[in-house]
């Protein structure tokens, strides 16, 4: 059963998930229309009557409630005329007796009338407190009738005495209230207050107002309709744009711009959405790039290999240890390339960790300087180090000194002519960081230099300035690209510095 409910469940979500945000909009900008029209129904025409009922009542409960706390003053009289004419109010104070001590002269119709003599017993019966409705029929233009028949509220005059006859305008079933309360004077006697009120018919209120709402639901309908398309489109409008950008964008087409507006929200996403464009784009070149500097690595010795190895078998004179190192120094190439795309694949990943151990960064670095030292002098390169101290540190000795090779190879390849490349070490107090001393190694080379606009690219994998791949003097392209994964596996900083035609100087550091 339950697994039936969800399935339904499933099936309703996913129906709503296939309207589009411009109907559903629609639809609830209709749907509240709809709730405020059947509210103004309800309490224009249903429940009219209800509430003047018991506005009527409180009115008349309030009314009471005045004339008991002004019992004893002097001017009661005037109290009632004034509540009298304010809520047309019928209002008698009877003794115990039923002796009439105050009266406010409205005259009650005929079929309503009360024994004085009765009520303060009965209203006693009553805990002190008894409402009474009279439900009556009145003919209609009886003008022979008296004031004592009229439920019409008239000023408070002596010649009320008179009783002078007043058309009756009613017609039709009326209803009133008599309201009975015993309350005390100051000499602590019950007296009996009687409140009287006639219950104004709304019967033809309620058939105006009905007619009315019928315009007025028509018109609401028509306008909300209207409003609600309007609405609905100007907000869904740039959502969709948005929408088709995006599905050009999941193509493959990164020139796609996003254009949206209207809101804030929008106009940030359409940012937010550019941007992003901007930079897939930036990924996919340097995919590209990726691809075609790799082919070439592994053209370019692939090539010697096999040229070489076709010689030397061809060739008797060119089977010599020459040529068959040549072959060695092209497939320990090609190996180092492989290694170097696995290890960058793997610190990317996550999948390689750090095991840190002390040992003496300074002397691992000169071993590393000496030993390129003796392998580049042929060429003429001259590499020096200047340490400020011997320094332990707490590391990954394999990979701190994979980043400092890296480094050392990427200086040797873009130094300037006269092949010098400058290592030095110091140490320093991080701001962010004041409980640990950290170690800082800088390779400085002479080269051509690097514009303040590919300083932020170099790190990336085979970012090239020129934009033309050049084959390194030994490396593969990816040295940076490995260093500042294994520096961020440490918890250290890296960058670089250059001016153009002075040299570039790289850097990283790390806790000591």
């Amino acid at each position: 059963m339950k697994k039936n409910n969800k399935s339904t469940s499933n099936k309703a979500k996913n129906r709503l998930n296939h309207i589009s945000i411009k109907w559903k909009i629609f639809l609830f900008l209709l749907g509240f229309c709809g709730v405020l029209l059947i509210l103004l129904w309800l309490f224009q025409v249903v429940f009219l009557d209800s509430f003047y009922k018991n506005i009527k009542v409180n009115e008349i409960k309030t009314s009471a409630k005045t004339i008991e706390k002004n019992i004893n003053n002097d001017n009661i009289e005037t109290i009632i005329s004034n509540i009298t004419i304010s809520n047309d109010i019928n209002i008698e104070v009877l003794s115990s007796t039923g002796e009439i001590l105050y009266s406010s002269h409205v005259l009650r119709d005929n079929s309503s009338t009360f024994d004085e003599n009765s009520v303060s017993s009965e209203v006693d019966n009553n805990s002190g407190e008894l409402f009474q409705y009279y439900k009556h029929n009145v003919t209609t233009d009886d003008t022979s009738s008296t004031a004592d028949n009229v439920p019409n509220t008239i000023d408070s005059t002596p010649e009320l005495d008179a009783l002078t006859p007043v058309p009756n305008k009613s017609h039709g079933e009326q209803e009133t209230i008599v309201y009975s309360k015993i309350i005390k004077d100051g000499n602590n006697n019950d007296l009996t207050l009687v409140l009287t009120s006639l219950i104004s018919p709304v019967k033809a209120t309620v058939n105006t107002l009905r007619v009315q709402l019928y315009y007025i639901t028509a018109v609401m309908i028509l306008f909300s309709v209207i409003l609600a398309l309007i609405i609905a489109k100007w907000i869904s409008k740039p959502i969709e744009a948005i929408n088709n950008s995006a599905k050009m964008l999941a193509t493959g087409d990164y020139n796609t711009r996003f254009e949206g507006g209207g809101y804030k929200e929008i106009t940030e996403l359409s940012t937010t959405l550019n941007y992003t464009a901007k930079e897939l784009s930036k990924v996919e070149n340097l995919r590209q790039e990726l691809i075609a500097n790799i082919s070439h690595d592994l053209r370019t010795p692939l090539t010697l290999i096999s040229g070489y190895a076709e010689a030397m078998r061809d060739l008797p004179d060119e089977n010599n240890s020459e040529n068959a190192q040549i072959i060695v120094d092209e497939t320990q190439r090609l190996t180092t390339l492989v290694n170097d795309v696995m290890d960058i694949s793997k610190l990317q990943s996550g999948n390689n960790t750090i095991r840190p151990q002390h040992y003496n960064f300074t002397s691992s670095i000169q071993e590393t300087v000496n030993r390129m030292n003796k392998l580049m002098e042929k060429d003429g390169y001259n590499i020096s180090f200047e340490p400020d101290h011997e320094l332990t540190v707490n590391a990954d000795e394999t990979r701190i000194s994979q980043v400092f090779y890296n480094l050392l190879i990427n200086a040797i390849n873009y130094t300037g002519s006269n092949k010098k490349v400058i290592v030095t070490q110091s140490t320093y107090k991080n701001p962010e960081d004041t409980l640990n001393e950290w170690v800082r190694i800088e390779v400085a080379d002479t080269g051509e230099g690097i514009s303040s606009e590919d300083l932020p690219y170099i790190w990336e994998r085979y970012y090239k300035v020129d934009k033309t791949h050049k084959r390194a003097v030994t490396g593969t392209g990816l040295g940076l690209s490995i260093v500042k994964s294994i520096i961020d596996m440490h918890g250290g900083d890296y960058g670089a510095t250059s001016k153009i035609n002075e040299g570039s100087v790289f850097w990283f550091s790390f806790r000591i």
